[in-house]
This record gives structure tokens, C-alpha cells and sequence, in this order.
């Protein structure tokens, strides 16, 4: 707590106060801590990880170091292919980043679809944690959403992966949703591990025109209540929501609607305010996720521009990456009015002072912004008709 107050320039007692009440969660693995939630900068996940039709463990491993040396908060391996428990130790051993997993992923990889039990699940779950994981996804689809998924009202149904494995497993074995069954087992690894539960957004919405529908509030309702149970059982925990697609007017007050019916931190994939940015996804996402901080959203999971296209490459990663760290900061700047426009202000003396290399020094990314500068000591846009000079001269 102590670090995690001296990160964000607020007092320990009023981080502790928010950890109490459920509003914050700080995320760890070792040394390093994160903070998420009410009154906390707004951070960012990174996603990588091996698919069943892409393993390149070498690159996934570059992807870790990218995401850590370009600012991510924390990393979520998502690996399905390969050897799933090498290929996240190595991830580990290559950055000091908190990780999250989906534990179903790999317990539907090695155990299949048809012949996964929730044993396996659970016991995902303890290896994983064994390994040093920082936090859980798990998607508590409820029959009530089922039903109303049934309707086929959406142009897109179900386009959460993990959320749609948890439904299949409901469907092929006719039962409740393993993870709202063995809710107290999951509790007491996370419990033990201190591992934060992110409780997942099997709900979300795959395109515009699929606006907000009763299986979303229906997955509002039951997260904000296992979230509940979890909180009193002494479990951190995160919830996921007004992720996916979502259009532009109506992010802000999705988001509102969320932080009021739920205290706990709010984790968005996204949103995407188009569906036709394929190829600039990362552009449209930077859009939607500056709205949505700005919003309350706390935790914002990047979107490259591979989206919707393919796994991403590592540059994909960065340019995602380095997308979504704008937009957190664009939301920052709007949801807080103690000094979160300080890099800005910093940025405008350089250029008032015409200091060309002191800009490129507080870029996000400062060999690109070398780059774009044409090696030349002064900007080549306006040449000798600078409008600052000029003005200066005046």
C-alpha cells in the first residue's frame, strides 16, 4: 500500500480506506505493485500469448519485454498452443509485470471441450497460482443470460472466448456455471494466493448496432454480487463490463451506469466506437478508451491493429500499446483536476521554447519521434515561417 500510494501521489490511509471499501485493488507479483481503481491513474493490460493456429514462444516473449518497456501495468497470457505452462514461465522469468490468465483456456486445451470437468478447471486454477499468477479471469454466465442469448436478437451473439467455452461446458454437461458452483473454491485459492478475480464480461457486445440488451444487465447484477462475496471473503476483485463494441454516444453513460450499480474497480476491453476500422483498430480503440476513462472506467485492456485480423505481431503490440497509454491519459486529464495535465503543461513550455529535443524526450515512444523529425535541428513543417518565431519577432 505504501508503494502503491507513492506512485500515485495520494495519502496510504485513503488508498487503505479504498482497498477496505472494495473501490481499489492493488494488483502484485514480488516487488512490484499496481493500483487500480478509484482515484488511481488509469492502467493498462497487454495481451499476448500462443493460439492454437500461431506458436512462437520467441515472440511472445518480446511481446512481454515491449509491453513492460513502453508502459503497460500488467500483462494477460492468453496462450492455447504449445507447451501453454513453459511458454508462461518463461513469460514470467522476461518481465516483473503482474500476470493474468484465463484459467479455462488452458483446461479446455488439455482437456478438450467435451471431456473437461470443473476438477480441471479448479485445478488450472492451483497450478496456476503455484506459478505466481496476479489475477483470474472467470466468466460467471448464468442460464438467465443463456436464455436471453437463445433470443438471437444480437448480429452478434456471444463474442467473448472464454465466456463462450464456459457456456459450451453448461450446454454439453447440462449444468450451472462451474465457477458460480464452486464459488468458495475459487475464493480460497484466490484467497491464499492473494490473487485479485477479475470477474469477466461474457455479455459484451461484438458490434455497434448490438446496444445494450438484458443479458448485460443480467451479468451486471450477478457480478456486483459474487463481486460482493468475493470482497467479504477478503478477495480483491475487479469486474468487467461496457467492453466489446460499443457506439460512441453511448459509452460515457454505459460506464456511469456500471460505477454506479458496482463500487469495484471497472475493467473495459476497448470499446470500439466503429466496426470499420480493421487494420487501425487500435486508432478506433484509442477513441473509445479515452472516452470511457475519462468516464470512470479504472483498467483498460489494449487493442492492436491486428484486431479482429489476426494474432499481432510484437510491433502491433507496441503501437497498441502505446494507442491505449494516450488514451488512459486523455481520461486521466479529464477525471482529475490535481495535476494530471502536468506532462502536458511540461510539453508546451519545450515548444514555446522551441527545445525540438527536449519534445522528443518526453514522447511515448522517443526513437520514433526522432525518427519523424527528419534528423534536421528544426522542425521542417513551417521551415523559416514559423508561426512562434514569427510572433516572437513581432
Amino acid at each position: 500500500m505504501k508503494t502503491v500510494a507513492a506512485a500515485e501521489g495520494i495519502e496510504e490511509t485513503t488508498l487503505c480506506s479504498r482497498i477496505a471499501d472494495g473501490s481499489a485493488v492493488i494488483m502484485q507479483r514480488e516487488t512490484t505493485a499496481i493500483g487500480i481503481g478509484r482515484g488511481l491513474r488509469t492502467k493498462i493490460n497487454v495481451n499476448i500469448g500462443t493460439s492454437t493456429g500461431k506458436i512462437n514462444m520467441n515472440e511472445e516473449l518480446r511481446k512481454a519485454r515491449i509491453a513492460e518497456e513502453f508502459g503497460a501495468d500488467t500483462i494477460s497470457d492468453l496462450s492455447m498452443g504449445g507447451e501453454i505452462n513453459a511458454i508462461r514461465d518463461a513469460i514470467l522469468a522476461c518481465t516483473t509485470l503482474p500476470i493474468t490468465t484465463v484459467p479455462v483456456y488452458q483446461t479446455v486445451v488439455e482437456k478438450g471441450m467435451r471431456m473437461m470437468t470443473a476438477d480441471d478447471i479448479l485445478a488450472t486454477m492451483r497450478m496456476q497460482a503455484r506459478q505466481g499468477i496476479s489475477s483470474f479471469v472467470v466468466h460467471c454466465v448464468s442460464p438467465a443470460m443463456l436464455a436471453e442469448f437463445r433470443k438471437k436478437k444480437r448480429i452478434l451473439g456471444v463474442v467473448s472466448k472464454g465466456g463462450s467455452i464456459t457456456s459450451a461446458f453448461m450446454l454439453l454437461n447440462d449444468c450451472g456455471n462451474p465457477f458460480i458452483e464452486h464459488f468458495d473454491e475459487v475464493l480460497a485459492i484466490c484467497r491464499e494466493h492473494d490473487i485479485v478475480l477479475s470477474l469477466g464480461n461474457t455479455a459484451r457486445s461484438g458490434c455497434i448496432n448490438d446496444p445494450r440488451d438484458r443479458a448485460q444487465v443480467e451479468e451486471l447484477r450477478q457480478n456486483a454480487a459474487l463481486g460482493h462475496l468475493a470482497h467479504d471473503a477478503g478477495v480483491q476483485v475487479i469486474i468487467e463490463g461496457a467492453g466489446g463494441h460499443i457506439r460512441l454516444d453511448r459509452i460515457s453513460p454505459y460506464i456511469r451506469h456500471y460505477k454506479r450499480k458496482a463500487n469495484f474497480p471497472l475493467f473495459v476491453a476497448g470499446p470500439l466506437p466503429t466496426d470499420i476500422a480493421a487494420g487501425f483498430d487500435h486508432i478506433a480503440g484509442c477513441v473509445g478508451a479515452s472516452v470511457a476513462s475519462a468516464a470512470g472506467a479504472d483498467y483498460l485492456c489494449y487493442i492492436t491493429p491486428a484486431e479482429h485480423l489476426g494474432l499481432p505481431s510484437p510491433e502491433a503490440v507496441k503501437e497498441g500499446l502505446v494507442a491505449f497509454r494516450i488514451a488512459a491519459h486523455i481520461g486521466d486529464t479529464v477525471k482529475y483536476k490535481d495535476g494530471s495535465d502536468q506532462q502536458d503543461r511540461t510539453v508546451a513550455h519545450l515548444r514555446a521554447e522551441l527545445d525540438r529535443e527536449g519534445q522528443i524526450r518526453c514522447a511515448l515512444d522517443p526513437a520514433r519521434a526522432r525518427q519523424l523529425s527528419d534528423g534536421e535541428k528544426e522542425c521542417t513543417m513551417c521551415g523559416e515561417f514559423c508561426a512562434i518565431r514569427i510572433m516572437r519577432e513581432f
